[in-house]
C-alpha cells in the first residue's frame, strides 16, 4: 500500500493568537500535517514497524514518510534517503536511529521545516557512562538551537486521538475517541497503563504523551496545554521529578483557572543526603511533604498509586461539581450500608440528615426491612419491585439538601436486563440533576467487553470500584469544589534592612556550614522574629553579669558554627537560678566541649532569657531540591521527629495564609486553648512564621535550612529560644554526610 500524502486536520481547536510558544509548540506536535519515521526498519518486532503499524491501523489522515538512506521501498512504500527527498516538507519527526546519530537527525529536521519530534532512542542522560552524559548535553544544546517542541529521548511515543494519532509501540487496542482525559508522563510504561485502564473503565482518552528523559518538552508543558484545550476535562500526570518548578506552578495555575483538576502520582523518595538533613526541618521536610505543601495550593491532587488515580480520574471526568459536601446514599443492604457509613466517616465526611418529607415518602413507600434514613436501605420493598428502588433514588436525588448520590451496585459484567434498564433511568435522572450521581461497588469487580461498553453508554454516571478508592476520590471531588478558582502568588514582605543583613551575615559566613546562633538570631531578628533577651559571655564572670541584667533564671548555652545540636553535647544547661549555677554551668559546657574528639570552635557561651512555656513549637524552612523554598510549624522540642505534628507551606507566606498552616497541626489547637486552657499567643507565631518565610525566599538558593526549636509559647509572647541556619554549600553537605 502507498502512504497518504495528504496534509492531516489541524484539529477542531487551535491555540489562539496570544497563547505561549510552548502552548503552540505542543499543539503542533500533537496535530501534525505530517509524520516521518526516520531510522525505519523492516525487522521484525522493532519500534518502528510497531509504530508504522499503529498509524496505519488507527487510520492516520496526514502523511506518513519512512526514511532509510539503504532502503528503496519498505512496508509496501515509498522509502526516502533523507528529508530533502521527501515529496513535502516535514512536519513531526520520529527519531529512532542509534543515539549517536540524533543529534544530527534533529539538526537535519529543522533545518528542512520540521516543527515538532518524539526521540524513541535511548542511550542518554538515563545512562551513566561519559559518552552517554556527553550525547544528553549535545543532545539538549540542539534542541534549545533549533527550537522544536521534542518528547523525550527515551519515551514510547504519543496518542492524539482527534487525529488518530498513535506514535506509541503499544499493541493493545485503542479506542480512537477524542475523550475528555489528558495524560502526560516521564515513564512510558506507567502512562501506557493509565490509558489502558481508564480504556477499560470506558472513560475516552484525548491525548497521551510520554516525556521520557524530557530534553526538551517537560510534564508541565503539557499540562498548560491540556489546560487551554477545550476538549480536555481532566489532566492525569505521572511524575518523577520536578525541573521547573515555575513552569509546574504556572501549569497548575491554569488549569485551576480552567476549572480542570490535576491529578497527580509523584515519586516521593527523599534527596539523600541533602544539607537540609542537617537541620530537623530537613528531616520533616521530605520531598514527598513538600511537593504537597506547594501542589496542594495550586489545586494539584496526589493520589498514592494507580488504581486511586484511575477511581479519581473517573470520578471527575463523569460527576459534576458538587455544591457542598452533604452526602446521601441507597443501597439494598444493612451490612454495605454500614461499611458506607464507617468508610465515609473516617475520612471525616458524614451523610446529611434526611428532611422529613424525604423521610415520610419513603417511609410509606418502602415499609418493614428497610431502613429510612441516609444512607438509606431501600431493603426488601425495593428488591421486589424496581420501580419502588428507581423512585428511592429518584427522592434521594431530587432532595435539594443533598449535594452528592452514592448509589451502592455495580455495573452488571453481562447483558441484564433489569438492571441496564435501571442504569438508563439513573442515567437520565443524573443528567438533570445538577449534582454528582456516583456509583460505588464495594469491591474491585473487573470489567468486560460488555461492561465497557455499557459504560460508555452512562455519560452521566460516575462507576468508581473499591470502597475506599471511592470515598478518595469523592472526598478530593469535594475538596476541589471547594477551591478558589486563582489564588494570587505571594512575594517576599521583608524591609530593605533585614534584607541587607542578610547579605551581610551570608558574606561573613564564607564557607562555613551553618551560621552560629548569635549570627542565626541576629538574622532572624531582622526579619522579625521575636527572641530572647541574650548575649554571649567569654568568661564565668561575664556570665554572672549578663545572667543578672536579664534576670533569673537563665540558660547558658554553647556557641560554636561546629555544634550544630547542642543539646546531643551537653552543651545548654537550663534553670539557672543563681550567680553560682551560673559560673557551675559555664565551667562544665566548656570542660565537656573540649573533650570532644573533633575539637570544635568555642566563640564562647550564650546567657539566655528562660521562658516560661506552655508550649514548645518548632517554626523553621527548608530549601527543596525540587520544589523551592518552604517553610515549616509544627511541635516542636526535643520530641520533634517521633511526633511529626507538622505542616508545611510554600514560601513565602502572609498572616492569613501562616494562620491555616498552624490551624492544620496539632499545636495549632492547642494554642486556641484546649480543654479550657488559656489561648496562647498566636500572634507572635504567624509573625515568625511569615518573617521566617521571606528569610528563606530572600536567600535564593544560599540557604538550605532554617531551625527554629523550641519557639516557645505562653498566653502573653512567643519567642525562638534557639536558631540554627544551615547553608547551602560544600561544607554543609559534607557535614550532613557525617
Amino acid at each position: 500500500m502507498d502512504a497518504n500524502t495528504s496534509s492531516g486536520s489541524a484539529g477542531k481547536w487551535s491555540p489562539p493568537q496570544d497563547a505561549s510558544d510552548i502552548i503552540k509548540s505542543v499543539h503542533a506536535m500533537l496535530h501534525p500535517r505530517n509524520i516521518v519515521l526516520v531510522g525505519a526498519t523492516d525487522k521484525p518486532g522493532n519500534y518502528a514497524e510497531r509504530i508504522w503499524n499503529n498509524l496505519v491501523k488507527y487510520g492516520y489522515e496526514g502523511g506518513l514518510f519512512p526514511i532509510n538512506a539503504k532502503r528503496e521501498t519498505i512496508w509496501g512504500v515509498t522509502c526516502y534517503k533523507d528529508f530533502a527527498s521527501l515529496p513535502e516538507k516535514p512536519d513531526h519527526v520520529l527519531v529512532l536511529v542509534p543515539a549517536r546519530f540524533a543529534v544530527q537527525v534533529i539538526r537535519d529536521a529543522a533545518a528542512a521545516g520540521a516543527r515538532s519530534a518524539t526521540i524513541v532512542t535511548s542511550g542518554f542522560s538515563e545512562l551513566q557512562d561519559e559518552d552517554s552524559q556527553r550525547l544528553a548535553t549535545e543532545l539538549k544544546q540542539a534542541v534549545k538551537e533549533t527550537g522544536l517542541a521534542v518528547t523525550g529521548p527515551n519515551c514510547l511515543g504519543n496518542l492524539s486521538a482527534g487525529e488518530k494519532l498513535f506514535t506509541n509501540i503499544d499493541d493493545r487496542i485503542v479506542t480512537m475517541e477524542q475523550g475528555k482525559v489528558g495524560i502526560a508522563g516521564q515513564s512510558g510504561a506507567i502512562v501506557m497503563a493509565i490509558r489502558q485502564a481508564l480504556e477499560d473503565r470506558g472513560v475516552g482518552v484525548g491525548y497521551m504523551v510520554t516525556t521520557g528523559n524530557e530534553v526538551g518538552l517537560e510534564t508541565p508543558d503539557l499540562m498548560a496545554y491540556f489546560a487551554a484545550d477545550p476538549s480536555i476535562r481532566v489532566i492525569a500526570v505521572y511524575l518523577e521529578g520536578v525541573r521547573n518548578t515555575k513552569a509546574f506552578r504556572d501549569a497548575c495555575k491554569a488549569a485551576r483557572a480552567a476549572g480542570k483538576p490535576v491529578i497527580a502520582l509523584k515519586l516521593g523518595a527523599s534527596e539523600g543526603g541533602r544539607a537540609a538533613a542537617m537541620a530537623h526541618t530537613g528531616a520533616l521536610a521530605g520531598s514527598i511533604e513538600t511537593f504537597d505543601a506547594i501542589s496542594t495550593r495550586e489545586g494539584v491532587i496526589r493520589v498514592q498509586g494507580l488504581d486511586e488515580l484511575i477511581e479519581t480520574t473517573e470520578c471527575f471526568v463523569h460527576a459534576n461539581t458538587p455544591k457542598g459536601n452533604r452526602l446521601a446514599a441507597v443501597s439494598l443492604s444493612g451490612g454495605k450500608r454500614g461499611l458506607l457509613i464507617d468508610a465515609f466517616y473516617s475520612e471525616g465526611l458524614n451523610f446529611a440528615p434526611l428532611p422529613a418529607s424525604a423521610s415520610e415518602q419513603l417511609a410509606r413507600m418502602l415499609g418493614p426491612g428497610s431502613i429510612v434514613g441516609n444512607p438509606l436501605d431501600a431493603g426488601f420493598a425495593a428488591v421486589v419491585d424496581p420501580s419502588v428502588y428507581m423512585k428511592s433514588i429518584k427522592i434521594m436525588i431530587d432532595d435539594p439538601d443533598t449535594d452528592i448520590v452514592i448509589i451502592d451496585s455495580e455495573l452488571p459484567k453481562a447483558p441484564h436486563e433489569q438492571r441496564e434498564r435501571n442504569l438508563r433511568i439513573v442515567n437520565e435522572m443524573a443528567g438533570e440533576a445538577h449534582k454528582p450521581v456516583i456509583y460505588i461497588s464495594a469491591m474491585s469487580i473487573g470489567f468486560t467487553e460488555h461492561t465497557k461498553a455499557l459504560r460508555r453508554s452512562l455519560p452521566n454516571i460516575a462507576v468508581l470500584q473499591g470502597l475506599d478508592r471511592a470515598v478518595g476520590a469523592i472526598k478530593s471531588l469535594i475538596e476541589y469544589a471547594g477551591l478558589r478558582k486563582e489564588v494570587p502568588d505571594i512575594l517576599s514582605s521583608s524591609k530593605a534592612s533585614a534584607r541587607a543583613m542578610l547579605e551581610k551575615a551570608l558574606k561573613a559566613a564564607g564557607s562555613a556550614a551553618a551560621l552560629d546562633e548569635v549570627a542565626s538570631k541576629k538574622l532572624l531578628k531582622a526579619y522579625g522574629i521575636p527572641i530572647s533577651k541574650e548575649a554571649i559571655a567569654q568568661t564565668s564572670a561575664e556570665a554572672v553579669k549578663i545572667a543578672r541584667k536579664i534576670g533569673f533564671p537563665v540558660v547558658a548555652k554553647v556557641v560554636s558554627p561546629d555544634i550544630l545540636h547542642k543539646s546531643d553535647v551537653g552543651g545548654v544547661v537550663l534553670n539557672l537560678n543563681s550567680a553560682a549555677e551560673v559560673r557551675k554551668a559555664f565551667d562544665d559546657i566548656v570542660r565537656r566541649v573540649k573533650k570532644l574528639k573533633n575539637k570544635p570552635g568555642l566563640e564562647g557561651i550564650l546567657i539566655a532569657q528562660q521562658v516560661k512555656a506552655d508550649l514548645e513549637l518548632v517554626i523553621g524552612a527548608s530549601l527543596d531540591a525540587e520544589m523551592g523554598p518552604v517553610v515549616l510549624f509544627g511541635t516542636g522540642g526535643v520530641d520533634i521527629e517521633l511526633m511529626k505534628d507538622v505542616a508545611l507551606a510554600g514560601a513565602p507566606i502572609d498572616a492569613a495564609e501562616a494562620k491555616q498552616l498552624i490551624a492544620r497541626t496539632k499545636a495549632g489547637v492547642k494554642m486556641k486553648g484546649y480543654r479550657g486552657r488559656p489561648a496562647l499567643h498566636e500572634a507572635s507565631s504567624v509573625k515568625a512564621l511569615v518573617g521566617l518565610s521571606n528569610l528563606i525566599a530572600d536567600a535564593g538558593d544560599r540557604i538550605a535550612s532554617i531551625d527554629v526549636n523550641p519557639f516557645l509559647i505562653n498566653s502573653k509572647v512567643g519567642v525562638a529560644v534557639d536558631g540554627l541556619i544551615v547553608l547551602n554549600n560544600e561544607a554543609a553537605r559534607k557535614a550532613a554526610k557525617h
